[in-house]
């Protein structure tokens, strides 16, 4: 059976007029600064003007932990915000904005799939408006007037030992996870170890996407701790005066991108923060003012729900005072046989009893969602490999649980193949029964934040940190810090740190081997086992099937 690629699908969409998309939600052209035909940014002046109007529903799309298989979170997302126009309801689409590392290694892009896409996927997937360019420039710009500083005298006495601001690419190289700066002599500086981290782990994005407006971004950008003097006391984005000159970069690109799904509905596509070394979602900006524009907003967390969803729930929702009103779990048949142990060149066969076996990953995810408060229904992704007993395995499983499981289609059929979901989404959103609360406290001490985590989400039976670690998180108690929430920063592919262990492991061990203070962002980031801030790329990336063709369009990318 022959299928047309993602990419191919995408090139020949019917796109409209994006002042027609925004037309759509009640967006002047005025208040569109239109990037070519198909992409616009929506004026910081036309978000301002919209408080006071009443909320839509805020519905959450997460997933079971990514595998080789494919679970198809943002075709999803793209899909329901699909289906839920065609019942009848004004819905906007909300995701990230796509990483230029992952495309060019193995993961691949952010616009969906199939009939559920947004496009211009070509463009979102490289360059798009320029927003990921904007927070490189603006994170290096403070990371060279760090050294710049010193250079010139020092006043602030930085201890260049105790620096903590790294610089980052949107690009995968391990090449530059540790590196020394200002070699070559006394015109250059004084040489010191430091390294990159992606672009998508800069602390710039995390506040990007956590600022309301941006008086608060350049509050937050003044607020981030660039290391500590020889006295220990920490130095401050402000106090090297870089944060009005970073919150001038950045202008543009804290305006929400507004583009469009193959179904002409309308989307926001901001921000894009890993979820396992960052928080995993698209902008509050974003998601806010499309909650004043549609009655449903439909948006995704990265990765498993253990990750995305509960940052998410923890961080965001928290900070910017969002109450989701309904939660999908996407899973696939496919998903479950390998986490009942099926090899990857074997899921085409039937395999009920593996789907049986790999399912307690779902309902792991199952009872997390729910212990947020936040009502559950699970999406399976078909496949056409899926056979009707082994869906009738999942669906009955998932019923066991409390729950239903509804077989989606939207990958072929678009908004058609996903009715069944949206009407199910909007009974259990209208039914009220969301009582969404946070997991844990502001004034919860920030290692057993952290043991909470790892305990009620992961499972696991204790938290292990060396006596530094746990010092540095009670110094920043008492400097003031101690009401932040966790930002946990660890393998996507299992609930544990081990990425080979599936299925819904317990009693396991979480080592945390760091603790960053992202004070401007407002979190503590813990990163776990062997987790890296900057990835590698494969060793055959996907860039070296990536290529212009005779007509010049792109090929290789999807």
């Amino acid at each position: 059976m022959a299928f047309k690629t993602d990419i191919e699908i995408a090139r020949e969409a019917k796109k409209k007029p994006i002042l027609e998309i925004g037309a759509k939600l009640g967006i002047p052209s005025e208040s569109l600064l239109p990037y070519g035909h198909d992409k616009a940014k929506v004026s910081q002046e036309f978000i301002e003007s919209l408080a006071g109007r009443p909320d839509g529903k805020l519905i959450l799309v997460t997933a079971i932990n990514p595998t080789p298989a494919g679970e198809g979170k943002t075709t999803t997302t793209v899909g329901l915000g699909d289906g839920l126009n065609r019942i009848g309801k004004k819905a906007v689409v909300c995701i990230r904005e796509a990483s230029l590392g992952p495309n060019f290694g193995m993961k691949g892009g952010a616009a969906g799939g199939g009939m559920a896409q947004v496009v211009p996927m070509e463009e979102m997937n490289l360059h798009f408006t320029g927003d990921f360019h904007a927070i490189t420039s603006a994170h290096n710009l403070l990371s060279a007037m760090i050294d710049n500083h010193i250079y010139w005298g020092n006043e602030q006495d930085i201890d260049a030992r105790r620096i903590t601001w790294r610089r980052v690419m949107d690009m995968n190289d391990r090449a530059l996870r540790d590196i020394v700066v200002n070699l070559g002599g006394v015109a250059n500086g004084f040489p010191r170890q430091t390294g990159f981290d992606i672009t998508v782990a800069s602390e710039v994005m995390a506040i990007l996407c956590l600022s309301k407006d941006l008086t608060d971004l350049q509050t937050r950008l003044g607020n981030i701790v660039i290391g500590y003097r020889r006295d220990k006391t920490p130095v401050y984005c402000r106090d090297v005066k870089a944060d009005g000159a970073m919150t001038v970069l950045l202008k543009d690109a804290m305006q929400p991108n507004l583009v469009q799904t193959l179904e002409n509905n309308p989307a926001f596509v901001h921000g894009g923060p890993f979820a396992n070394i960052a928080h995993g979602c698209n902008s509050v900006i974003a998601t806010k003012t499309a909650l004043k524009l549609g009655e449903y907003v439909v948006t995704e967390a990265g990765f498993g729900a253990d990750l995305g969803a509960e940052k998410f729930f923890d961080i965001k929702c928290r900070k910017a005072g969002l109450k989701p009103a309904a939660a999908v779990i996407v899973a696939t048949v496919r998903a479950m046989k390998m986490n009942g142990g099926v090899a990857k060149a074997d899921l085409g066969a039937e395999n009920v009893a593996a789907v049986q076996k790999g399912c307690p990953n779902l309902g792991r995810h199952i009872a997390n969602v729910k212990g947020f408060g936040v009502p559950v229904v699970v999406a399976i992704n078909h496949f056409y490999s899926d056979t009707d007993a082994e869906v009738a395995a999942v669906k009955a499983y998932v019923a066991e649980q409390g729950a239903e499981a509804i077989l989606c289609k939207h990958w072929a059929n678009g908004s058609a193949g996903i009715e069944e979901l949206a009407h199910k989404v909007v009974s259990l959103a209208e039914s009220g029964a969301s009582t969404f609360a946070p997991l844990y406290p502001d004034e919860m001490p920030l290692f057993q934040k952290i043991e909470t985590i790892a305990k009620r989400i992961y499972h696991a039976s204790e938290v292990i940190a060396d006596k530094s670690i746990r010092d540095q998180l009670k110094a920043w108690e008492a400097a003031g810090y101690g009401n932040l929430p966790v930002c946990m920063a660890k393998t996507q592919y299992s609930f544990s740190t081990d990425p080979n262990l599936r299925g819904a492991p317990t009693g396991h061990t979480v080592p945390v081997r760091e603790v960053r203070l992202s004070a401007g962002a407002g979190f503590i980031v813990a990163i776990c086992g062997e987790i890296m801030t900057m990835p590698g790329l494969p060793k055959v990336p996907s860039a070296e099937v990536i290529r212009l063709n005779d007509q010049g369009f792109v090929e290789g990318l999807f």
